[in-house]
């Protein structure tokens, strides 16, 4: 178990005072184990771990670093002990800094020039170190123009450490607007500045003067004992002596060393020769460097060498060295062509491009190897678009011959879609905007960094090749325009061969067409070939592409529009004229068919796939404030509603050989709850006509209304005309339809009765006295009743309109009957009374004016009861029909019964 230790104790500190980096001994108790057990030590809150030497447990030596306080603690902490205290403090010196350009008797340490922080010498600028203001007084810049100054000085410098320095353009630049006597205080200052350094430098002459002093005796004593060893000797001075015997030796060591010293030499020129290939290798190695990166891709790491080679041996006169510069000119234009390859090498992405554009400018290569790639990837992307169609012609050839293997023809829309693409036309669409989409953003960025010069330097540092390309780019605008118009009218054009072939000419749809074979686009894949092109002009847009480039999109999408709703309301037409195969006759409680309903929910369908076509993006045109397309449009939709009409038309006239078996469903409130009468339903000529004039009348109620709320809603114009034409349409069949039913119901009604009131040979003149009402006008109330139960069945909307019209008819026979009789007995004209009033009674819901008028005229035309016993015996057997009567007639109250729901 181990023991733990006191904390550090901080007993003394030498020195205990000092400069910022000074060296100090600090001793305690307990300052750690050893130099990795040391953690922290801070003098005046600063770390000096860095330059802490741990000696014992009770001495370390350290460096004090620039503290922020004067005068602070000594703290120890180590790994055993934790952090410790203190009894001694250190107080931190601010010493004066001496400039580079002061004086100083004494030698001043260069460590205050240093920064220590980092432990490295990077030396402080001697521009850092001159007087901010030499004149002592506030400076005030940016006045004067710095380029005017210059056009006035041409040459100098208001910077005072130049060598053109000017005053005039000093106090121009930082004092334009101070006044003369600051000026004057200013000279003042400089001159009392002055007077001190020459004070100063006698001061340091003083000071040094016995230095001085001794230099000058030594030198003294010197020059006197070479003087003394002259005069004595004959054979001349010391020195003249010294070198005669010197080159004695030199002689006599020739004569020695003659042969060591020719191999010393030949030596000597071996070892300067491997010293020159040593000291340039970098140069005779460099073209199997070259290699050797090149195959490796690192082109950056050969262009860098071979500026350094042509710095430094590119006008070099030795031989050697123009020999092996020549293999590394061969060697880099051999990269030039390779990086050149490359460059204009598709498909590559825009890094690489960039890339291998700097590369070749730093290499100094011939031409304008940006201009080429920009050309390059311009007919690439051409060949692209081109390579699309020819595939998706290759692809309908397939196609074709499949289909006639198999004996099918292209009758449908969906007949090749049988590889999972959709229409040919729509696949192809999207595989050329794809093109465009993929490859035309990345050429525009191309040209923009050439425009701005990023192609060679994203910092600016090569200002020359940043400004020789955006030379060369105003010299190519128009170029470079005619490339992306190229671009965008082969799109434009491949698109209308496709998708609107009547817009070219004949030589341009040989060109750009081919689709004669294929079946024409629906509105659904119009819509999204509509979709898809946006979706590209959007793209291209947010490029921003001049507008002027994009408006053939914007035309073409414009007639793409219009031809999806043209194209839209034609099927639509076709859709609603194949409704009437729908027809199931199938009624509900308001007597209607499903017909109807599918006929809104087509259109409404309708409406809502021509959304997006009629939206107006920003910049586009709205088509329905058109007056062309409006008319097209409202003429379309008046075709579309008399086509709709002509199929209920058509129902009406339809045979019993041309209706399938059909089911009406039975209500569980309905009277025929357990009777299988419309399991195997299949309506009558007279129920057809019925059902068709209860969807007419819904039609003109409900559906038309509600269509025009549509198109309304949607934005069509021209909703009243096309209401009003529908309207007026669908009333006149509802009144031929009405006409013929009425026709087949009220004809045989009618029709009976005067073989009815004449049967058994009856006469007006000669007949008994009345006992009650005759059967023929039972039979009578019995049909109508057959007809009002027929009527309900359907639409119970539908029973006052018809039994109205068949009792107008019925009241005017019996008025043409009465009126044709020549005479009547008592008898006769009791009889005639009794069976008109029973008549008139029974159906008196139905009568309107025209019919209460034919039974005004036919009373009028019998003699009149005189006698009380005549009305009496009229009045009771009127309450005997009506009693005998009253379950039959029971069906003529309108709110006695509801009607049967199917």
């Amino acid at each position: 178990m181990s023991r733990v230790r006191q904390p550090p104790l901080v007993t003394g500190i030498s020195p205990n005072e000092g400069a910022s980096w000074t060296k100090v001994t600090i001793r305690g108790e307990n300052l750690g184990t050893g130099h990795a057990d040391l953690i922290g030590l801070s003098i005046c809150g600063h770390n000096c771990l860095l330059t802490a030497e741990w000696m014992s447990a009770s001495k370390i030596v350290c460096r004090v670093g620039p503290a922020k306080d004067d005068k602070g603690q000594i703290i120890v902490s180590t790994k055993s002990g934790g952090p410790g205290t203190s009894t001694v403090s250190f107080k931190v010196l601010k010493p004066d800094k001496i400039g580079i350009l002061d004086q100083s008797a004494v030698w001043v340490d260069e460590m205050n020039y240093y920064d220590m922080r980092t432990d490295r010498n990077k030396g402080i600028s001697p521009l850092s170190l001159r007087p901010a203001n030499p004149l002592g007084i506030d400076i005030d810049k940016g006045k004067v123009p710095q380029k005017d100054i210059e056009g006035m000085f041409p040459g100098m410098s208001g910077d005072f450490t130049s060598e053109n320095f000017s005053a005039t353009c000093y106090l121009i630049e930082n004092h334009s607007s101070t006044s003369f006597d600051q000026l004057r205080t200013a000279a003042g200052t400089l001159k009392r500045q002055a007077t001190q350094k020459n004070e100063g430098s006698l001061a340091y002459v003083k000071g040094g003067l016995s230095t001085f002093f001794e230099a000058q005796d030594a030198l003294s004593a010197i020059h006197q004992k070479l003087e003394s060893d002259g005069t004595e000797k004959v054979e001349g001075s010391m020195t003249q002596r010294l070198e005669n015997i010197l080159n004695q030796a030199s002689d006599t060591a020739d004569t020695l060393f003659k042969e060591v010293l020719g191999r010393k030499d030949r030596a000597d020129s071996t070892r300067n020769a491997l010293n020159v290939l040593q000291r340039f290798k970098f140069l005779f190695n460099l073209p199997l460097n070259i290699e050797r990166n090149i195959h490796k891709g690192e082109y950056d790491v050969v262009i860098n060498d071979y500026e350094k080679a042509k710095s430094l041996f590119g006008n070099t006169e030795v031989p050697v060295f123009k020999k092996v510069y020549a293999e590394v000119e061969t060697r880099i234009g051999a990269l030039r062509s390779l990086l050149l390859g490359k460059l204009l090498e598709t498909p590559s992405t825009l890094h690489d491009q960039k890339r291998y554009i700097r590369y070749l400018s730093d290499l100094h290569a011939s031409g304008d190897p940006a201009w080429q790639c920009i050309s390059a990837q311009h007919q690439w992307i051409l060949q692209l678009m081109q390579n699309t169609r020819d595939q998706q012609g290759e692809a309908r050839i397939v196609v074709s011959r499949l289909n006639l293997r198999r004996g099918s023809s292209f009758q449908t829309p969906r007949d090749d879609s049988w590889h999972g693409g959709g229409p040919q036309q729509l696949q192809f669409v999207e595989r050329l905007t794809d093109v465009v989409i993929s490859q035309l953003p990345n050429f525009w960025k191309l040209w923009i960094s050439y425009v701005n010069g990023s192609l060679f330097s994203e910092t600016g540092e090569k200002s020359g090749q940043v400004e020789k390309s955006k030379k060369n780019a105003r010299q190519r605008q128009s170029d470079f325009k005619r490339m992306i118009e190229e671009v965008v009218t082969r799109l434009v054009l491949l698109l209308r061969g496709c998708l609107l072939p009547t817009s070219l000419p004949e030589a341009q749809l040989r060109l750009y067409g081919g689709w004669d074979h294929t079946p024409p686009l629906i509105g659904t894949h119009l819509t999204q070939a509509i979709h898809t092109t946006r979706l590209c002009h959007e793209a291209l847009s947010a490029l921003e592409i001049p507008n002027d480039l994009l408006q053939v999109i914007q035309d073409l999408l414009l007639e793409l529009r219009v031809h999806c709703l043209l194209t839209t309301l034609q099927h639509t037409a076709e859709d609603v004229k194949r409704l009437a195969e729908k027809e199931d006759w199938i009624v509900d409680n308001e007597g209607l068919t499903s017909l109807p309903a599918q006929f809104e929910q087509c259109m409404v369908q309708m409406l809502q796939s021509l959304k997006e076509p009629l939206e107006c993006k920003p910049s586009e045109v709205n088509i329905l404030q058109m007056e062309a397309i409006q008319d097209q449009a409202s003429e379309l939709f008046v075709r579309i509603m008399k086509v709709f009409i002509s199929c209920l038309e058509e129902l009406s006239t339809k045979t019993d050989g041309d209706l399938e078996t059909s089911h009406i469903s039975s209500d569980l409130g309905s009277p025929d709850l357990f009777s299988n009468t419309y399991d195997d339903f299949k309506p009558t000529p007279e129920q057809r006509l019925l059902i068709i004039l209860s969807n007419c009348h819904y039609l003109g109620k409900h559906t038309f209304l509600n269509l025009a709320q549509h198109l309304d809603t949607h934005g069509f114009t021209g909703t009243d005309k096309i209401l009003h034409v529908s309207m007026e349409a669908v009333r006149e069949l509802d009144s031929g339809v009405f006409e013929s039913y009425i026709e087949m119901k009220a004809d045989p009604i009618v029709g009976s009765l005067e073989p009815g009131i004449y049967a058994g040979y009856f006469d007006w003149k000669d007949c008994l006295s009345p006992t009650g009402v005759r059967s023929y006008l039972k039979e009578a109330l019995v049909n109508i009743i057959t007809v009002h139960a027929e009527v309900f069945s359907i639409s119970k909307d539908l029973v006052p309109r018809v039994l109205s019209r068949i009792v107008e008819a019925v009241a005017e026979e019996m008025s043409r009957l009465m009126q044709c009789v020549s005479s009547f007995s008592k008898n006769g004209a009791l009889q005639a009374r009794l069976e008109i009033c029973s008549l008139s009674d029974a159906i008196s819901v139905y009568l309107t004016s025209e019919s209460c008028g034919c039974f005004k005229q036919a009373l009028e035309s019998l003699p009149q009861l005189h006698s009380g016993a005549d009305k009496k015996l009229l009045e009771e057997l009127l309450n005997k029909f009506k009693s005998s009567m009253h379950l039959q007639l029971s069906c003529f109250q309108l709110a006695s019964t509801h009607p049967v729901k199917r």
